[in-house]
């Protein structure tokens, strides 16, 4: 039992994490995108990298592998239709997350690159726009995830 409350802890902490994460960064890229600063994009841009690399990353390490280990525990088939939902909703979060990531890194870049006074080029809109859209899919799912987790609907495959 033990085991199960710390795996359920640590699995709670690092979705709070990956969640809270990706909307932090994604309002505050957002926001300094709207603002129209050069300075603010750059310096927007480098922590949302950053916080990723510090952040996302482990926690969507640590989420299947405590997710899988609280679902064995816990006596749920992994073949249940809410665990196989959510897994398969957790590969299109990820799906759309990982061209983000290679999105905000040629982002940080653009901007970075952009000499001080300079307007940034049309690349930097366009991979603008396509983070913009990719994280609405991802977003979403990682909300029907947090409800099939609480509700465990019965879902026939």
């Amino acid at each position: 039992m033990a085991e199960y409350v710390l795996l359920k802890t640590i699995h709670i902490l690092s979705s709070t994490l990956l969640f809270g994460t990706g909307l932090g960064t994604a309002f505050h890229g957002w926001m300094a995108n709207r603002a129209g600063s050069l300075e603010a994009r750059r310096v927007v841009n480098r922590n949302v990298v950053l916080a990723d690399w510090l952040f996302t990353t482990p926690a969507v390490i640590v989420q299947p592998v405590t997710g899988i280990w609280l679902a064995r525990i816990a006596g749920f088939p992994l073949t249940s239709g809410w665990l196989v939902a959510a897994m398969a909703l957790y590969v299109l979060v990820g799906a759309c997350w990982l061209p983000v990531v290679a999105i905000q890194i040629a982002m940080r870049r653009i901007a970075d690159q952009t000499p001080d006074g300079q307007a940034l080029p049309l690349r930097y809109f366009q991979l603008s726009r396509w983070w913009f859209a990719l994280g609405w899919p991802a977003f979403i799912g990682v909300i029907i995830i947090f409800w099939l987790m609480v509700a465990k609907p019965e879902i026939m495959l």
